[in-house]
């Protein structure tokens, strides 16, 4: 039962990035829907199993890639297998996503703005999950994991919405932002394998400033969106 509760408490505080996302969105009175949220949201936590999936068939016992081992192997361990993956993994449901609004609204788009604000949703969903599974299996970083992860995951999650909605105009741009949330993603994980408060409060600042410019793109964004229906 301590272990339920404790569990239950890391999923209400991983939650508040969350909720303080969709009050946002609702007081700034931006067209991103409840119904949007959700869905962003389910998106970002189901792409936390095809990540799993990737990380264990890239693993360093399966040979398939050989950055994964030899003196490459930490770098292809925090860069390919965790970081890219878990991109890689949350474009794909954003993908679907996409598709499904789509599909489902007479071919409407989101928009860039939306789908980076997408993106944001789906990392907070992935960091309530991956907090939950990493407070059972390590509950000694539970607290560090759970108030950077998901800034982290939020941050990362917005550019590759981003990436997603300027692919069709701008393919290179889209590839680029792509892999700069891998690279951002990376280099946070590198700086928690390091010893010593100074790599951790880099690895927190990295976090939060990357959450800030996410935020800033994605208020711009939306703020373009108001003023144009306004004229």
């Amino acid at each position: 039962m301590p272990g339920l509760k404790i569990l239950m408490l890391i999923f209400l505080v991983s939650s508040i990035p969350a909720v303080a996302a969709f009050l946002w969105f609702r007081l700034g009175r931006f067209q991103f829907t409840f119904l949007r949220f959700m869905f962003s949201l389910l998106a970002g936590a189901a792409s936390f199993f095809p990540a799993l999936f990737l990380q264990n068939l890239f693993s360093a016992e399966r040979g398939i890639f050989p950055i994964m081992a030899g003196k490459w192997g930490l770098f292809g361990e925090i860069f390919f297998r965790t970081a890219f993956t878990e991109e890689l993994a949350r474009l794909i449901m954003l993908l679907v996503l996409f598709w499904l609004v789509r599909h489902f609204s007479s071919g409407e788009d989101l928009g860039d703005a939306s789908m980076g604000a997408a993106g944001l949703v789906a990392g907070f969903g992935f960091a309530i999950l991956e907090s939950a599974v990493y407070g059972v299996s390590n509950p000694g970083n539970t607290v560090l994991r759970v108030f950077t992860a998901a800034p982290l995951h939020g941050a990362c999650g917005s550019r590759v919405g981003f990436s997603l909605a300027i692919f069709p105009h701008n393919p290179i741009r889209a590839v680029f932002r792509f892999f700069t949330a891998v690279v951002i993603h990376g280099i946070y994980n590198f700086m928690l394998i390091i010893p010593g408060r100074l790599p951790l409060v880099a690895a927190v600042l990295i976090a939060l400033s990357s959450l800030a410019s996410a935020i800033l793109a994605i208020r711009n964004g939306f703020m373009e969106n108001i003023d144009e229906s306004a004229s």
